[in-house]
């Protein structure tokens, strides 16, 4: 296969959606994707056809047990897809948002067990009186298109000024507990190493709000019960490993120093005390990389790609990729194929370079690849190639 170097160039990659797809209705993906451009990647020749592409600021993805798959977009609203299509509809009955900068309505997953109990879950900034906000977690029941039986899980206090670094993401694990994560607020870095407040963690809570018990500060005092990491700058990729019972994460750093973790029960991962990354104006941040009783990334970037939702390839219709990580990239605009070797970086390779600021990257239930990108506003599906 050819290098990173040949593949095709942003003119042909967002500014021609025509020529990965028609935007006339499709019996089937595969199909309008027969006729699109084929890209060669180092490991497997890849189509890519575009679903949608009028995004305004899209964030997180999900696909129910019906079939239909929902995407948030941060200002608010949550569009339903079905069949690879957008049916038009939107979800309704949905709470206000606190919708500044990155904070928003973020991200939304469906219970594993969906088919029975038919809950969904956001995690979006709560807007109070004050013109605070605060990542907060709550669920709810579809009838027909509106939000019903909803309830209000954890906020992530204390509420906040502005917009930044508000994280989040949704993930749950082979116990059906749930993690999401909250990024430190930007402006007061040391939030995440206080254990006080629930800024620049990742959390872990049962599906109905509550505690677990064995949570490792339940009997901390003055600690967060929720926590169940620290140090975490500004997490917005979170995916939990079925197979291997991993949790992995990613988090922007500041000028460089994006991480890829494996986050684990009451680590502190350095946040601000160590970092690969330096100020946005150049001078130094913090003093030391590396400190006892805390951890290092299993992979940084230097510079920034801003580093934001992730998978592992599971699919056997990526048989090149099995295994691997794709990570969103926002400020470099790809998808990083990240490979692995004892958890070390073996190998790394830009995919789409230019298809827009990747904010999701996530593989629906019967194997496909999706990415949604901010800028570009699109949707699409990757398909391996013939």
């Amino acid at each position: 296969m050819r290098s990173n170097k040949h593949y095709l160039p942003l003119a042909l990659l967002a500014g021609a959606v025509s020529l990965w797809a028609s935007c006339e209705p499709k019996e089937a993906s595969t199909a309008a994707a027969s006729d699109a451009t084929v890209i060669e990647t180092e490991r497997m020749n890849i189509q890519v056809d575009t679903l949608h592409s009028d995004f305004e600021s899209p964030w997180g993805m999900t696909w129910l047990s019906d079939g239909r798959m929902l995407v948030t977009e941060r200002k608010g609203e949550i569009l339903i897809f079905k069949d690879d299509q957008f049916t038009g509809e939107k979800v309704q009955g949905l709470p206000a948002v606190h919708a500044v900068n990155q904070a928003g309505l973020l991200d939304v997953a469906a219970h594993p067990k969906h088919a029975e109990n038919g809950w969904i879950y956001i995690a979006y900034a709560k807007h109070f009186e004050d013109s605070t906000g605060a990542t907060t977690i709550m669920r709810f029941k579809l009838d027909g298109n509106t939000a019903v039986e909803q309830e209000e899980l954890i906020t992530a206090g204390p509420s906040w000024k502005g917009g930044r670094h508000f994280g989040s993401r949704i993930v749950f694990d082979n116990e059906g507990h749930l993690y999401f994560s909250n990024g430190d607020k930007g402006d007061t870095p040391m939030n995440a190493q206080t254990l006080s407040n629930a800024h620049g963690k990742v959390h872990r809570i049962n599906d109905d709000g509550s505690i677990p018990a064995d949570n490792p500060f339940v009997d901390s005092t003055d600690a967060v019960k929720s926590i169940w990491s620290y140090g975490n700058r500004n997490p917005q990729g979170l995916y939990f490993d079925k197979a291997n019972n991993i949790l992995w994460e990613t988090e922007h750093g500041p000028k460089g120093g994006d991480e890829l973790n494996i986050i684990e029960k009451g680590k502190n991962y350095g946040w601000p005390v160590i970092t690969y990354g330096i100020n946005y104006n150049g001078t130094i941040l913090a003093e030391f990389t590396e400190k006892a009783g805390m951890e290092q990334p299993i992979h940084y970037w230097v510079p920034s790609i801003a580093t934001c939702g992730l998978t592992v390839v599971t699919s056997d219709k990526y048989p090149n990729w099995k295994g691997n990580i794709l990570v969103g990239a926002l400020a470099k605009q790809h998808i990083a194929r990240v490979v692995l070797k004892d958890n070390k970086l073996s190998a790394e390779e830009k995919l789409l370079p230019g298809i827009g600021r990747v904010r999701q990257v996530s593989e629906s239930p019967d194997g496909y690849l999706y990415a949604i990108t901010e800028g570009t506003g699109l949707l699409v599906k990757i398909l391996p190639a013939n």
